[in-house]
């Protein structure tokens, strides 16, 4: 087991440090001076050039390499050219409201879809199977932010039972009743990816049912709800655990808009707004954070993985 953590750590190593540099270089191949769009259109060019100067931005691409990479080591993101702040300080002050909402709409995603995928391959061919497919089907089928305006203008404009917009910090005012304005984004952004899972949960599970290690546990005498739990969903939770996994990235992809959508200050709306003031430090600074968390998942993923089949160990 030592031997496969330590072989998944040193490619996820050299993941991050792939990260790094295509970062860098994909943040130079961005159209657009950050100098000049800092000081407008009437800015005269000696101006310009003084302002890039004092940023670094003058300087060989190399050697603003160099610095960025022994600063990320550091712990030092750099400073934002717009707030004149620390990239990390900024990010973490966004942190709070992203996490929040990516972790409640993970609890959608595994909380709906892996039990609608279980009930359905259970009552295959019956009409709660083609209920909850029809169900899955729109789900994969209706953008997030379509869902996230009607759910707005329903819940939150007619019913008046949750807030439509904003959030206020849960650490600053120690109100846990804050969450109530993430639930409508949540269930938005959670709802769409938990129809990939519900698919995914009965194709595998439906396999797993008609393995003959599964009628020989029945055959045993085994209660109904030790074969589907003990035997069956552990076998068919590799396929499952995967599609998990990469629904971290619609998460973070979808985070974007939803976050626009439901005016949320999170790390989705500090992505536009950077982009739009060519922001270079936050943008490269969001972008390593979300990159680290890609390679992390992936490595809990692995792990998962050897903990369900230790066979994974040996490959």
């Amino acid at each position: 087991m030592l031997t496969f953590v330590a072989r998944r750590g040193l490619g996820m190593l050299i993941s991050t440090l792939l990260v790094i540099s295509i970062t860098f270089i994909l943040m130079q191949l961005i159209p657009g001076d950050p100098a000049a769009v800092m000081l407008g259109s009437n800015a005269t060019p000696e101006q310009i050039e003084q302002l890039r100067a004092s940023w670094g931005l003058d300087r060989p691409m190399l050697v603003q390499f160099y610095r960025y990479f022994v600063n990320f080591l550091h712990g030092n993101l750099g400073q934002s050219l717009f707030y004149r702040r620390p990239v990390l300080q900024i990010i973490g002050e966004r942190a709070e409201t992203s996490t929040f909402l990516g972790v409640m709409a993970l609890l959608v995603v595994v909380g709906v879809g892996i039990p609608a995928g279980v009930i359905s391959s259970l009552k295959q061919d019956s009409w709660t199977d083609n209920a909850l497919l029809l169900v899955a089907l729109a789900g994969a089928s209706i953008p997030s932010f379509w869902l996230g305006l009607m759910l707005m203008v329903v819940v939150a404009g007619k019913w008046h039972l949750l807030p439509s917009s904003g959030f206020t910090s849960v650490f600053n005012t120690g109100n846990l009743t804050n969450l109530k304005n993430l639930i409508l984004p949540a269930l938005s952004l959670g709802f769409v990816n938990a129809a990939l899972v519900a698919r995914t949960a009965r194709s595998s599970m439906l396999d797993v049912l008609r393995a003959d290690y599964i009628t020989t546990a029945r055959a045993k005498g085994l209660a109904e709800r030790v074969v589907i739990v003990k035997h069956a969903l552990r076998n068919a939770s590799i396929p499952i655990i995967t599609v998990i996994s990469f629904t971290f990235a619609s998460l973070v992809s979808g985070a974007v808009v939803t976050e626009n959508v439901f005016a949320l200050p999170g790390v989705g709306s500090l992505i536009v707004q950077s982009v739009l003031k060519r922001d270079y430090p936050v943008i490269q600074g969001i972008m390593m954070v979300v990159a680290i968390l890609y390679v992390l998942v992936n490595f809990a993923t692995d792990l998962t993985y050897a903990s369900l089949d230790p066979r994974i160990r040996y490959h």
